[in-house]
């Protein structure tokens, strides 16, 4: 019996992945910032479902409820960094308490589930650090400059921190999913004051993105499944990407990007220092 740590276990893909293990026999240690919003699932599964309140953006709580966890259950085998929201407007639209607030907690709150994660997973002789990104950890666009931010930071975060602890048997994997039809949209989702200078331009595409008449492509049931395969992946796999929509964005993301840059390769090269003859 394997025992997982999730953040953020009440809704989306925290939830689907708490059930989908604790269906199978697993154990899980989860997070909640809502209390009593798995009470269903404690009641169901008893002391499989080891349950704390938190918010990531308590630093110094997310290292003592990480602690806690791994003192109270003994090992923990796999960390899901999962708790996060959607920011979705233009850059200047956006006022500096959403800007804050989003970075701390999609960014700094989930290296902060990391870092405290680490020295337990070290101590134990490894274990599998996941973290839940997003296709616009690669791919960005227009109208969600903010989310891009700390999506970009924390899967720059992770693939550094995944050549630092491959000694110690700790495996990281980056997962981008698409589109999913979970409560991100609809639930926690926040849109920007719209300013006029921005209507019909790209970035006013995002104000619609509340919209249930167009459903997203994922099923997160199903990511949920292949999250949970993955941790059995040796090695693991640094990113995995989940949906049709997500593996053609970020392909197209990643073709642009080298076509870019490919032909810079003279001027470059063309400012290295040389020695003099």
């Amino acid at each position: 019996m394997a025992t997982w740590f999730i953040t953020g276990v009440n809704s989306g893909f925290g939830r689907h992945l708490t059930e989908q293990l604790l269906e199978r026999g697993e154990r899980v240690a989860g997070t909640v910032r809502r209390a009593g919003s798995v009470d269903d699932l404690a009641a169901k599964y008893g002391d499989r479902l080891w349950v704390a309140h938190l918010d990531v953006t308590d630093l110094p709580g997310v290292r003592a409820t990480v602690d806690r966890a791994f003192a109270e259950l003994g090992r923990v085998d796999v960390v899901v960094s999962n708790a996060g929201y959607g920011l979705f407007g233009a850059a200047e639209e956006l006022t500096d308490e959403q800007v804050i607030d989003q970075l701390n907690t999609n960014l700094l709150g989930s290296i902060a589930v990391v870092r405290a994660a680490l020295p337990h997973l070290r101590a134990q002789g490894g274990g599998r650090l996941i973290q839940i990104s997003t296709y616009g950890g690669q791919a960005a666009n227009a109208g969600a400059s903010l989310y891009h931010a700390g999506k970009w930071g924390i899967e720059g975060f992770l693939e550094s921190v995944a050549k630092e602890v491959a000694p110690f048997g700790i495996g990281v994997t980056i997962v981008e999913p698409g589109g999913a039809r979970t409560e991100f949209r609809f639930g926690s989702l926040q849109l920007a004051t719209p300013l006029a200078a921005y209507d019909g331009t790209p970035a006013a595409m995002v104000r619609g993105a509340k919209d249930r008449s167009r459903p997203p492509l994922g099923d997160p049931a199903k990511m949920a499944a292949r999250i949970i395969e993955s941790a059995g992946q040796e090695p693991a796999p640094l990113r995995l990407v989940l949906g049709s929509d997500a593996y053609g964005f970020v392909t197209a993301a990643l073709r642009e990007r080298l076509a870019q840059i490919e032909p810079q390769r003279a001027v470059a090269a063309s400012t290295d220092w040389a020695d003099p003859q």
